[in-house]
């Protein structure tokens, strides 16, 4: 555990996180029209929440047009941070998928000026009904975390994305999202709810409530144009900005492609562009073009504040935008008279935004960095300190004192246009944890999050580890400043880039596959890995084994490993004579310590770069299956581990984007396409259609994964027509039945039962056939509570002499959750064409 020093230096970085959100690491000044702007803002006393269930949920234009139009502090309020989606850019799923999609929403907040916050709920995937979504999340826990966003952000208005009033008619998250916001609308404003919050904090009533509706939500437009809109407000969000060369639209369609996980590259527009809001609750609007109308946002809100607007409207009007530091005296002034108020809440956001202005004006550029991404508790790491003032003031910086950096100079006097350099070092404390998402620091359950610290409730995520603490003095008055330290590197394609400095154990241990299968008795070599992150002169590595399961040889010993030197070790793994399940983990012993936890990188050029530190852990499953699957070609996809899957049962997988696929498949005993290739690569898969319809003609074997119904034609997905549909089975444990018992896909080589559908995570599968071509035979039938029984979620056809599989199953998830029955399923598929085209030719040669 950090000590309580380090408790205490979190406790003051509530001001700088909400800096480091905003500025996303690289900074970036703003030019004169822009601090213009930004002088404007701070005349405008109003906040708007934006509430919805999901990362790419929210109304990028809608927020836009609050943050940047009418100058409010606005906030979007996801409930869950998108752990249940698929990901279009990577293998990431569950929570690493939901590290991604935070820093996606962090990024597309940084493009629109809004600001980001979540709920404990986890995205545990589609839910057909927020009676079964509530039943899943803890809805006490997501309300007490909604109650305290609220009384923290005091919202004037809140949007809901959903209609709290149709439950059923689409996502469950999503109604379920409304209908608390409804709820705790009421609620936040209750002494007697979640009363332990009012000790730091008051209640909180948003004087009023809207749903942020569409035709779409009417059904049609014709329908939405025949509605009464007695309670429907219309905004023209199509502002066009001069000071930022954009028009609204434009903006909100750059936020909305920070979504590159989900695939929601947009183009912006141009022009008027109308949005609706329908009042539900509270005050009603006395201007129906202003969301805001009898609510008062401006200074006289609070007391004594119609002297800070006087104040104000002076530099405003007296702002010259070739000589914006001629504005200071007035802003210091203005900022005095802050310090003064007794409004703690507008107070504090209101010195906050004009501190970064004063800071702005004089063009500062504060900047501590390392030449590392990482370093180990206890050591001590040299910084570099940039302090450059771009105005024509003169001014000074003073570098605080702290216990854990020591600098070469404490006071640095800085004059126009001056920069200097200062070197520091950094002692990490002896104990201090590796650094990982603090919401993932705990165990939590299926449908919630868990951490301790009630004050990180709605954070996307921590401050960063370590602060350079400065106040400059401008004109006599003092501005406090922390300097996040942060990794700086140089690279020759991207130029400089900006990534975050974590903390990771000193020893790392990784075993190279997530899940291993053991079809038959033998056993299997399984690699570990460890990386000393500092110098190590000897230890042990073991690879500790579950019950019934054999491990050779005991331990590993290694010596004199230099920081950032790797090394594998093999150990061979014995599985018991009968099918099991179990974990294995890795364990380095030093001396009387042990270190036991993996350190996961995930890196994209769209977001920083992040880390996972958790418990170093495989699956080894041995399902008794047989694969008669030899070689494997693999289309990718959108990003997924069944390649992986398939070698890990025996057959060899050859892996080839859709432009690149051989002209003769004619060597593979299947080709497997990855899932979404339709969706995400459609012409290239249209172009490689008649090799694969001639590939099957000969004999071959070709099984085609999930892909969404969005744009897919009938005669998309193959030789054989099938039309995709939106119906899925999200209830994991929904009953199987299986259709035709007798088909060979059910029979060999290897006997598929009921019980090979137990233990799967997540949801049975998504998107089946509604209609096929009638060559195809339904093999499974399913179906969610109270629902018809869909016959679409794997299908099988001979075609020549070959055979076309369809299958909307998530094999995607089953087989990385080390699932015994998928893995079975997946074996059978790929080998139906090798039993059938087992003859052999005069030389002795199987011929396809």
């Amino acid at each position: 555990m950090k000590n309580n020093f380090f408790t205490s230096i979190i406790a003051l970085l509530v001001f700088s996180t909400a800096v480091a959100q905003e500025n996303r690491l690289a900074q970036k000044q703003p030019n004169t029209a822009e601090i213009y702007h930004h002088i404007e803002k701070l005349g405008f006393l109003g906040t708007a929440l934006y509430v919805a269930a999901h990362p790419d949920d929210e109304n990028t234009r809608l927020i836009s047009w609050l943050a940047n139009d009418k100058m409010a502090r606005t906030g979007y309020l996801s409930l869950t941070r998108g752990d249940g989606g698929q990901n279009l850019i990577g293998p990431q799923l569950r929570e690493q998928l939901g590290m991604i999609r935070t820093q996606e929403l962090l990024e597309a907040r940084y493009i629109d000026g809004g600001q980001q916050f979540f709920t404990r709920a986890n995205d545990f995937g589609y839910s057909k009904h927020p009676d079964e979504t509530l039943e899943i999340w803890n809805e006490q826990e997501v309300m007490e975390d909604m109650v305290r966003i609220i009384r923290e952000f005091q919202p004037d208005v809140i949007i809901n994305r959903f209609d709290h009033r149709t439950p059923g008619s689409t996502h469950g998250h999503h109604t379920a999202s409304a209908m608390l916001s409804m709820k705790v609308f009421e609620y936040a404003a209750d002494k007697t709810m979640y009363a332990y919050q009012l000790k730091e904090l008051d209640t909180w009533q948003a004087p009023r409530v809207y749903f942020n509706t569409s035709w779409w939500f009417y059904g049609s437009e014709e329908a939405f144009d025949k509605s009464d809109k007695t309670n429907l407000l219309e905004i023209d969000a199509g502002t066009y900005y001069p000071y930022k060369g954009l028009s609204n639209s434009e903006i909100a369609a750059l936020s909305r492609s920070q979504h590159k996980s989900q695939g929601f590259g947009s183009s912006g527009s141009r022009g008027s562009q109308t949005e609706y809001l329908e009042y539900l609750k509270g005050s009603f609007p006395t201007d129906k073009s202003d969301l805001f109308s009898g609510i008062n946002t401006t200074w006289t809100r609070v007391k004594g504040g119609s002297r800070i607007q006087t104040l104000l409207n002076a530099v405003i009007a007296s702002y010259n935008f070739k000589n914006p530091t001629a504005s200071i005296p007035a802003l210091l002034e203005l900022r005095n008279n802050l310090e003064n108020l007794k409004d703690k809440h507008w107070k504090k956001i209101k010195l906050e935004e004009l501190d970064q202005i004063l800071l702005d004006i004089c063009g500062v550029y504060l900047e501590a960095s390392v030449n590392t991404s990482t370093a180990t508790a206890g050591e001590s790491i040299s910084v570099a300190i940039e302090l450059t003032n771009r105005s024509n003031e003169t001014f000074q910086i003073s570098l605080l004192p702290n216990q854990i950096l020591q600098t070469e100079e404490n006071k640095i006097p800085l004059n126009k246009n001056d920069s200097k350099s200062v070197k520091a070092s950094l002692q990490i404390p002896a104990i201090y944890e590796a650094s990982t998402p603090y919401y993932l620091k705990e165990e939590g359950s299926l449908g919630m999050y868990q951490f301790k610290d009630r004050k990180l409730t709605g954070q996307p995520e921590t401050a960063p580890d370590f602060v350079v603490r400065t106040m400059m003095e401008i004109q006599g008055t003092q501005l406090y400043r922390e300097i996040p330290i942060i990794h700086k590197h140089t690279d020759p394609v991207r130029g400089e880039v900006n990534e975050p400095f974590y903390i990771v154990p000193e020893v790392a241990v990784s075993i190279q596959n997530p899940v291993y299968i053991f079809s038959g008795d033998d056993a299997q070599p399984i690699q570990v890995t460890i990386k000393a992150n500092k110098k190590m002169p000897q230890g042990n590595l073991e690879l500790l084994p579950p019950d019934g399961w054999h491990i050779t040889p005991q331990d590993f010993g290694f010596e004199n490993l230099e920081k950032g030197e790797e090394k594998t070790y093999t150990f061979q793994v014995q599985p018991p004579k009968k099918a099991s399940r179990g974990v294995i983990s890795g364990l380095v012993k030093i001396g009387l310590q042990t270190f036991n936890q993996e350190v996961i990188k995930i890196n994209y050029d769209h977001i920083p770069d992040q880390q996972l530190v958790r418990n170093s852990a495989s699956q080894v499953v041995k399902p008794g299956l047989i694969n008669r699957a030899n070689t494997v070609a693999y289309i990718n996809g959108a990003g997924d581990d069944v390649a992986q899957a398939i070698e890990a049962i025996g057959s060899k997988v050859f892996k080839f984007e859709p432009n690149e696929v051989p002209d003769d498949l004619s060597k593979y005993d299947a080709v497997v396409v990855g899932i979404r290739a339709f969706n995400v690569s459609e012409n290239d898969m249209d172009a490689l259609q008649p090799r694969l319809d001639s590939y099957v003609n000969n004999g071959g074997t070709l099984l085609m994964q999930y892909n969404t119904s969005r744009r897919i034609s009938p005669d998309a997905l193959g030789p054989l027509p099938i039309t995709l549909s939106r119906k899925r089975v999200t209830d994991e444990n929904a009953t199987v039945t299986i259709l035709e018992p007798q088909h060979k896909i059910m029979t060999a080589p290897n006997a598929i039962t009921s019980t090979d559908f137990t233990g799967w995570v997540q949801e049975r599968g998504l998107y089946f056939p509604e209609q096929w071509d009638a060559a195809f035979t339904p093999i499974l039938g399913m179906n969610d509570k109270e629902e018809e029984m869909t016959k679409g979620s794997l299908l099988v056809a001979e075609y020549g002499a070959g055979h076309i599989i369809y299958t909307g199953l998530s094999l995607f998830r089953e087989l990385p959750a080390g699932v015994s029955g998928a893995y079975k399923l997946l074996a059978n598929i790929i080998s139906i064409g090798v039993e059938d085209q087992s003859i052999e030719n005069e030389d002795g040669k199987r011929k396809l």
